[in-house]
């Protein structure tokens, strides 16, 4: 069976705390590839602090020395909210010979019952939760039914289950990044140096 796993977020900015989970996870399952999805405009979140385009721009740059690792502007293209069902629907119908995995971390999976559709995106995608070396994954209330449901140890269908996967967590995140660029910190060796440059470049995530 082949995977392809998708790594869908703001990405505002992109940063090592995105990129080496990413990398891990597709090691280990021997994924053809990893997707990076930047939304155009979360729902869940407020709305990012520089350009689809500029963001996407940032991955692009980040991830272009790993052949495994892909921009997708499916999203951006689209426009308006960004809904994960949405998304995996269409590449779907684009990778009808491989299995999806949804990648998310801890986090996320706690709030997946709220997600639009949640059923629906189970329906097409298999998803590994990732967390930090014996960190449990959500167990109480809907998100940790759902996980209980559905859990695996190995994926063995193209959709429907549940793994999950210690990773190198790093304790990054795009907010880190942007309060250190905001108080004229610099923000290096938290992302790709590549990444730095363009937002130095372009003057983005600038002292308030």
């Amino acid at each position: 069976m082949k995977l392809i796993g998708i790594n869908g977020g703001t990405f505002d900015p992109v940063h090592y705390g995105h990129l080496r989970p990413a990398l891990e996870v597709m090691q280990i399952l021997g994924l053809e590839q990893v997707r990076f999805v930047p939304c155009y405009r979360p729902v869940h979140k407020g709305q990012p602090h520089v350009s689809a385009q500029q963001r996407s721009e940032m991955i692009r740059l980040a991830i272009s020395k790993q052949p495994k690792f892909a921009l997708d502007t499916i999203e951006m293209d689209k426009g308006g909210p960004s809904y994960m069902v949405d998304t995996l629907a269409t590449l779907k119908e684009q990778f009808a010979d491989y299995g999806l995995v949804l990648m998310m971390g801890t986090d996320a999976f706690a709030k997946f019952d709220s997600w639009h559709n949640w059923q629906r995106i189970l329906e097409l995608a298999n998803i590994l939760v990732m967390h930090r070396p014996r960190e449990p994954v959500p167990q109480s209330g809907k998100s940790g039914e759902i996980y209980q449901k559905h859990h695996v140890d190995q994926f063995t269908q193209t959709h429907g289950q549940i793994r999950d996967m210690d990773v190198t967590q790093l304790d990054i995140s795009s907010t880190l990044v942007r309060n250190h660029l905001q108080a004229g910190q610099s923000a290096e060796y938290l992302l790709p140096s590549c990444v730095m440059e363009y937002i130095n470049k372009h003057g983005l995530y600038q002292p308030k």
